[in-house]
């Protein structure tokens, strides 16, 4: 055979190589398309509310999911998918100190098919469902584990106001009992009040029988002689799989804001209106996802009389620099920057992931967004302003007066709500500095002083127990 003989059937051979190179190649993407998704992180985010498990793939998952019972337990069957080292992380990610994952366990069930089994520590109510990517993330399947008794905020409010050493918690859910209505229609507030009574004389008391949820209203002061407990809502915000803005050092927004709405509650928790106490109740208490309507929700259920949304924001320049105060408005924004943010902030839920297979959710939040109200923005920014005042003795302000946007997260009908950014993560300088315990412990006592301002001119007005 000749050199050009030679050469020329050595490239058709290598040729014929590469086309079925290609088409094995084809097949095999083809068959990763129809058939096998592959896991890409597995997160599992757990909290005293409840408990998230999140898989994150590079295509949509399908699933099927049933209870089984005693002991309670979750299985899960996920469609098109091989067992891989990803889904077997799932199983070290558990906690010990998860109040409602007691393990997980995974097997290939079948040809394609994988099986979670989540043993539970509690009876619970799982709601599954799948999010289209988003920002950061791609198609996420989602297993939010709520227990089927949660504990009751305002209950367990009573229980740490009166000392309660064993407190309310998933383990203990009978130390949170809601207190009965009473003649006076400040069923809280005349309850703690007999409590105090009995105590001071040495005698034991009888607690009022309990009753279903109050549907918002805080506790009064001025009705009686009797002490009346101030609640203030601090909503730290983002967390869990919101991690919100993040700074050019990599500091994200939801473990900064948390910090600081702790110290706020340590000093609220401490401090007087008239010598009435005050107590702090956060909307989330360590790095779980909420809702933007379920932190409104909550603010009403256990009657708070302000509401207070921390935040540290991020802009399209590292320049943008100082803190501010918003309020709502329902006709447009105060400034172009705010409606900038309050969009931004608003993308919460599409991040975070919000389950809006129930019906209820869907009312929930259509009647918390459309009964804001004229009284409730002029507070809000009587508010503001007192924080204002505060904030502005120890940060650069970006602008001197409440700004106002449409901020979902600020909708409570009846409650004085504000937004308070307390630096922008995106400068450098500010990131560095809301990382520091001195300017976290600054920002806290500007935000107590500017919340005992306003009360000091506004006091918490009685209202009834199904306002």
């Amino acid at each position: 055979m000749t050199g050009f003989a030679l050469s020329h059937s050595r490239r058709a051979l290598l040729q014929q190589g590469g086309a079925l190179a290609l088409l094995l190649s084809g097949v095999s993407v083809a068959h990763g398309m129809a058939g096998g998704a592959a896991i890409v992180a597995v997160r599992i985010w757990p909290a005293e509310d409840y408990t998230r498990v999140t898989l994150e793939s590079n295509a949509p998952l399908q699933a099927t999911h049933e209870m089984i019972g005693a002991p309670p337990r979750l299985a899960v069957d996920i469609h098109g998918l091989e067992l891989d080292a990803a889904l077997r992380e799932l199983v070290a990610k558990v906690r010990p100190d998860d109040p409602n994952i007691a393990g997980i366990r995974v097997g290939q069930n079948a040809p394609d098919v994988v099986r979670l089994v989540i043993d539970l520590k509690r009876d619970i109510q799982p709601q599954v469902f799948s999010l289209t990517p988003v920002a950061a993330y791609q198609y996420r399947l989602v297993f939010d584990l709520y227990p089927a008794h949660p504990v009751d905020p305002l209950a367990a409010l009573i229980a740490q106001r009166l000392g309660n050493g064993a407190g309310a918690s998933a383990n203990n859910p009978e130390a949170a009992t809601v207190p009965g209505t009473t003649a006076s229609g400040d069923a809280l507030g005349d309850w703690i009040a007999r409590q105090e009574q009995g105590q001071k004389r040495g005698g034991a008391t009888t607690p009022a029988n309990p009753v279903g949820p109050r549907s918002g209203g805080a506790p009064s002061i001025g009705r009686s002689s009797a002490q009346r407990l101030i609640i203030v809502a601090i909503d730290p915000g983002h967390g869990g799989e919101d991690p919100g803005a993040t700074g050019p050092a990599g500091t994200h927004e939801k473990d900064i804001v948390i910090r600081i709405a702790k110290k706020l509650r340590d000093r609220i928790d401490a401090s007087r209106v008239d010598g009435n106490p005050m107590r702090a109740f956060l909307t989330r208490d360590s790095d779980f996802f909420v809702p933007l309507a379920t932190r409104v929700a909550k603010a009403r259920r256990v009657g708070a009389s302000l509401f207070v949304s921390v935040h540290a924001d991020a802009f399209t320049t590292p320049e943008a620099r100082g803190a501010g105060v918003f309020a709502l408005s329902q006709h447009g924004a105060s400034s172009a920057a705010a409606r900038w943010l309050a969009d931004n902030e608003n993308q919460s839920d599409r991040i975070g992931g919000v389950y809006l297979g129930g019906e209820r959710d869907a009312l929930l939040q259509s009647a918390l967004f459309d009964m804001s109200t004229t009284m409730q923005i002029r507070h809000s920014i009587k508010l503001g302003d007192a924080l204002l005042h505060q904030i502005g003795g120890i940060e650069h302000l970006h602008s001197g007066n409440v700004e106002r946007a449409g901020f979902a997260v600020l909708k409570a009908p009846d409650i004085p709500s504000v937004l308070v950014e307390t630096a922008f993560i995106s400068n450098p300088d500010e990131e560095m500095r809301l990382r520091t315990e001195a300017y976290q412990n600054a920002m806290a006592d500007a935000l107590i002083d500017g919340i005992q301002q306003y009360f000091a001119v506004n006091p918490p007005l009685a209202r009834s127990p199904t306002a």
